[in-house]
């Protein structure tokens, strides 16, 4: 940087603040930041309003705590429809949710190593799972993290180096978690029964992003004892569909490319 550059402060502030948030394991409050990032609170309230504005942030307001907004991952898809294309995928969850009685979470890719998540639809007839919006996980765990695990590309080894790092309350062998990306790639949806969440079955569907890696995924959670045999396999396919078709809208993966 030549020394005749004027660099804008006020936008300096504000993304480091982003960046604080999307690195935030949990939502986080207007005073945790003031003071981690030495910000006077006053300016860190009035950047995370201005962030919220502009749907880089949420607010929760029972909570009074900040999280990474659904304009990151608007940003992040690089399409000129980006906000329809949320939209989309949030009737989805809707539709979803609803014909399956369960929770339906979106996750976006913040990084290599974690997702964030960016929206949660919980099914009006049957005891939902609350989740946070803003919540971040490491990106391989879980069910969303065996899709994503799937179509990375990554060796044996770089895997390996990886899944030691994951944290589970059950946790599966890794020759199991191998077997399971083959799972995903033959099933186009990835479960996960109580491997992450004891008495929790999770079942996720990669969204492919135009380099054929996932770029969002969609998670649906139900307690384990909701969820077996024949209703399982259908749900698992009604998802496979769904984030097929919006992986060809969003990222122009084909169907054959997707599998």
């Amino acid at each position: 940087m030549s020394g005749g550059e004027k660099l804008v402060g006020a936008l300096i502030a504000g993304l480091r603040v982003l960046r604080y948030l999307n690195a935030a394991p949990h939502p986080v409050g207007v005073s945790k930041v003031a003071r981690d990032l030495s910000i006077s609170p006053s300016t860190t309230f009035n950047l995370l309003r201005t962030l919220v504005h502009e749907r880089l942030a949420v607010f929760d307001p029972e909570r009074k705590t900040y999280a990474p907004g659904p304009g990151l991952a608007e940003l992040a898809l690089g399409m000129p429809d980006r906000s329809d294309n949320l939209r989309l995928v949030r009737a989805h969850l809707r539709e979803f949710a609803a014909a399956h009685g369960c929770t339906a979470i979106l996750w976006h890719r913040s990084d290599d190593e974690h997702a964030v998540l960016i929206d949660a639809v919980e099914s009006p007839a049957a005891v939902g799972i609350r989740m946070d919006i803003g919540q971040r996980l490491p990106l391989l765990a879980g069910a969303m993290g065996r899709c994503f695990a799937a179509h990375e590309g990554y060796t044996c080894a770089e895997l390996k180096s990886r899944f030691k790092r994951l944290r589970w309350q059950s946790p599966p062998s890794f020759d199991q978690y191998l077997d399971d990306l083959d799972a995903v790639r033959r099933l186009g949806y990835a479960v996960d029964e109580g491997d992450f969440a004891q008495g929790v079955t999770i079942v996720s569907g990669a969204i492919l992003g135009p380099d054929g890696r996932g770029a969002m995924a969609i998670s649906a959670m139900v307690f384990s004892a909701q969820l077996q045999g024949e209703a399982l396999r259908e749900l698992g396919e009604d998802l496979r569909d769904r984030t097929r078709l919006l992986s060809g809208i969003i990222g122009g993966v084909t169907e054959k490319a997707a599998s």
